[in-house]
């Protein structure tokens, strides 16, 4: 096997020498530790807030914690708060946020602090988005500068590379995650060595950012749905369609994400575009219900704890409202990423078609709609396949989600994103 893989290797991939990678060995797990550090510390601090803001403050007060009063009170003071903070702190939080993904820039130091304000108050106020992005962009302007200053021997490069890694590691608990997101981002580049040598430190860093998190959070993205078990042949039509149907939906925010940025664009300053963006979620709360609220993973447990528990049309309004929120969220300018609350809403979706069909299995209708909700939304085929796969923790499902992939891929590939350029218009 060994002879036969370099047989197959291409005659100018030569490998690392083993020194080389071993120096890298150090300074990516320090960015491990440290990029999963500054994720928990963040996360951690939301919830001790979300915590305060959304039940001593309004039990206090005498105003029911999740009540259409309370919640745009709530929304619309974390859109002024946000807005205060993307107005007057140096650095304005970091770009648009409508324009970025999880590739993020190196940002100035001065930038971070603010962003991490922003991203924190988001996170505790109710809008629907989630920290990855934000996250991975403080910690790669952090390894950036700390690198460059203590290690400047390091290639500059690496740094943005190793962070990156480092938080999606951190973010799903496993290095297998980065692991994947990094390869797909090497495909077709040339490479100078073999594939793992490229890989060795990122991973080295996801690895450390992973078990940080394991040992430190008890968050998890198993559900707990009831095991799958062995598919059957009907399994498979169920995957494809629902996995398609996801996907459509997802097309269709992806499809007015220009429309909606440029309707708050029109209020030209964030004092505006925030506070009005927390009444379109006010509105949306009050209309689908406190779950969906927030970035969406421990409302996603809430939905999974009993699928039989929720009609089809109830469903179905969690998750039409929950992609509404995301897409209002992301175009008014509140700081924070689309993983998750496209994860939420998969979910409702995979149950509903499920409370639809008995005959679909609660697993396989999460993980195939999940699937195609994230196809449509990052345009990362194997992290919404690791993540499908990773929500149902049933390893018989797998070979479905690599079928029902094929044609929700179809219906993706080559369209717009849901990311903007500078100019407003989508990213293809």
């Amino acid at each position: 096997m060994a002879q036969d893989s370099a047989r197959q290797a291409p005659p100018n991939a030569e490998a690392a020498p083993a020194r080389v990678l071993l120096s890298l060995v150090l300074p990516a797990a320090a960015v491990g530790v440290v990029a999963s550090l500054v994720f928990v510390g963040v996360s951690d601090a939301a919830e001790q807030l979300q915590h305060v803001l959304w039940g001593p403050l309004p039990d206090a007060l005498g105003v029911g914690r999740y009540s259409v009063l309370w919640m745009f009170v709530m929304l619309v003071g974390t859109g002024v708060a946000v807005g205060l903070v993307v107005w007057l702190v140096p650095g304005h939080a970091g770009p648009d946020p409508a324009t970025l993904g999880l590739n993020a820039p190196v940002l100035p130091p001065a930038v971070l602090p603010g962003l991490v304000v922003a991203v924190g108050l988001m996170l505790a106020g109710g809008p629907s988005l989630g920290p990855e992005n934000p996250i991975i962009a403080v910690n790669v302007g952090l390894a950036a500068w700390l690198g460059a200053s203590l290690l400047p021997r390091v290639p500059g490069a690496l740094w943005p590379v190793l962070a990156e890694a480092a938080t999606i590691g951190a973010l799903f608990g496993t290095p297998v995650a980065a692991a994947l997101v990094i390869s797909e981002a090497l495909a077709g580049r040339p490479m100078r060595g073999q594939l793992w040598d490229s890989l060795f430190a990122p991973l080295t860093a996801a690895a450390f950012g992973a078990l940080t998190t394991t040992l430190v959070s008890k968050a998890s993205f198993d559900l707990g749905l009831p095991s799958f078990g062995r598919p059957t042949w009907g399994d498979l039509p169920a995957a494809i369609v629902i996995a398609s149907a996801a996907a459509l939906l997802g097309m269709a925010a992806v499809r007015l994400l220009p429309y909606v940025h440029a309707a708050f664009q029109r209020l030209r300053h964030p004092m505006l575009m925030l506070p009005a963006g927390g009444v379109v979620l006010g509105a949306l709360g009050a209309l689908g219900g406190h779950l969906t609220l927030f970035k969406g993973l421990a409302e996603v447990g809430e939905l999974a704890h009993d699928p039989e528990g929720w009609s089809a049309g109830r469903l179905a309004t969690m998750a039409v409202v929950k992609l509404a929120a995301l897409l209002v969220a992301a175009s008014c300018g509140f700081r924070g990423g689309r993983i998750f609350p496209a994860v939420f809403v998969g979910t409702a979706l995979g149950l509903c078609a499920h409370a639809l069909v008995p005959a679909v299995h609660p697993a396989l209708g999460v993980a195939t709609a999940v699937l195609g909700m994230l196809l449509a939304i990052t345009r990362q085929g194997w992290v919404s396949l690791f993540v499908a796969a990773v929500l149902v923790a049933s390893p018989t499902v797998l070979a479905l989600l690599c079928v029902a992939s094929l044609p929700a891929w179809l219906l993706v590939t080559g369209r717009p994103q849901m990311q903007l350029r500078a100019d407003g218009s989508p990213v293809r």
